[in-house]
């Protein structure tokens, strides 16, 4: 059975109770695909109000969570919290996390572990860095990241996969579908907007997007129609 084309939107360190809140009013009134999953990834601090607020249709995930479920670790959430505000989904391994927090394939290895063990769905993500891409090491990079994912993953069911190359992230590009790495089961997060979501949907092995900025704009009920 084929997974539903999936749509996730990350909010990154965005909004407040005002902005998100008027952005989930517009999703909850907008029309959307009722054959597309929607997870909107909200701020720690916001994963009570954003679940409280959306609709049940549309999941929410966490954007990040540790390796154990409780203990002297400033500043981190575990997933049985994440579970605690009605929350079932976690992005892990953003480029983000890697990058600027220095998160090792490792660390998201056992993150990702400890998280579908406790229940959550996870959305893991890998991509290469543009100096990656032209230096012509991108599948090297790229199996690296996924193998110390897909070790840890017993069910397949409860991840999704999401490729982003990490220099169209916030700059504006977007990766064509021949630069996409395609692979059955995987998302895509490529800089999408409503201008490149249909082209990019139309690829046979592309079976959704990872948002970042437009997931904060109206344009996100176009992109998660995108299929349609």
């Amino acid at each position: 059975m084929s997974r539903k084309f999936f749509v996730g939107g990350n909010w990154k360190m965005n909004g407040d109770k005002k902005s998100l809140g008027e952005l989930i009013q517009t999703l909850n009134a907008g029309k959307v695909d009722p054959n597309v999953e929607v997870v909107c990834g909200a701020p720690s601090i916001y994963l009570d109000f954003a679940r409280s607020k959306l609709d049940p249709k549309f999941g929410v995930a966490a954007q990040n969570c540790y390796k154990v479920p409780k203990g002297a670790f400033t500043g981190e959430i575990s997933p049985a919290m994440i579970k605690d505000c009605g929350v079932n989904w976690v992005i892990l391994g953003h480029s983000e996390r890697r990058h600027v927090f220095g998160e090792s394939d490792e660390l998201i290895g056992q993150k990702t572990a400890h998280a579908l063990e406790s229940g959550l769905g996870v959305i893991a993500c890998i991509g290469e860095k543009l100096d990656e891409r032209e230096g012509g090491i991108t599948e090297k990079v790229v199996f690296s990241q996924t193998k110390f994912i897909a070790d840890n993953v017993k069910d397949w069911s409860k991840v999704v996969l999401a490729y982003e190359p990490v220099w169209a992230i916030g700059t504006g590009k977007t990766a064509s579908p021949q630069q996409v790495l395609l692979k059955p089961g995987q998302s895509v997060s490529c800089s999408v907007t409503g201008g490149t979501c249909k082209e990019l949907a139309s690829q046979k092995d592309v079976d959704g997007f990872l948002v970042g900025g437009a997931s904060l704009k109206p344009e996100f009920i176009e992109i998660i129609n995108a299929k349609a």
